[in-house]
């Protein structure tokens, strides 16, 4: 895989993953209803999400699909991470081990 592939999958995942915690973030923000179509924080996500959908694709030209799909694991490590530190969820001793084995498996479908 080349740099530049692997730094498309990168972005796809992080665009991903940033338009989770915005997403939460605007949950948090007020209460569902209409009012929250209308919220920053939701439009941002969705325009995340939106902006991956392209960065996906293009990276998909690029590598195969079964390299490319597991490294969209990288989005749980990088969402569990941001969200404790942002929004104060908890990191059980459990989930710090899911997160490691996550990390170890992309590694290996990285090498492969």
């Amino acid at each position: 895989m080349t740099a530049l592939s692997f730094s498309l999958i990168l972005v796809g995942v992080l665009l991903n993953a940033a338009a989770q915690l915005l997403l939460k973030a605007g949950t948090n923000a007020m209460p569902l209803g209409l009012r929250l179509a209308l919220e920053p924080h939701i439009l941002g996500g969705l325009a995340c999400y939106v902006v991956s959908v392209v960065v996906w694709v293009v990276a998909l030209s690029r590598v195969p699909v079964s390299i490319a799909y597991p490294m969209l694991s990288i989005g749980y490590v990088v969402n569990a991470i941001v969200a404790w530190y942002l929004l104060g969820e908890s990191v059980s001793a459990m989930r710090m081990a899911g997160i490691g084995i996550i990390v170890v498996g992309v590694f290996i479908v990285a090498r492969s």
